[in-house]
């Protein structure tokens, strides 16, 4: 495995109306490094965001969907989702204040 620091973990926000539902509850979606895993995804968000405490992580891995072009099959890229769940005590993250 690859050594990954902190900045390299989360790659993007995800914007979705299930993940924006679920900011009532502190629950931020992110998609993360295929190769990341849970401690290295929680060190990630508290280094990022400053006054965040991260409660528990939860990750799920969606393999890459079969296209198909004329008679070439081919997958897309797998990717990796984490579920990043805040703390009662802790701040909000800002980029998704304005949503």
């Amino acid at each position: 495995m690859a050594d990954l620091k902190y900045y390299d973990v989360i790659l993007r926000p995800v914007i979705t109306e299930k993940s924006m539902a679920g900011m009532s509850e502190k629950k931020y979606t992110f998609l993360v490094h295929p190769e990341a895993n849970k401690s290295q995804i929680k060190e990630a968000v508290e280094k990022m965001f400053e006054g965040t405490k991260v409660a528990k992580v939860n990750t799920l891995n969606a393999p890459g969907k079969k296209k198909r072009r004329g008679m070439v099959m081919g997958r897309t890229a797998k990717i990796k989702k984490a579920i990043v769940t805040l703390t009662a005590d802790s701040k909000d993250i800002e980029i998704f204040a304005g949503l």
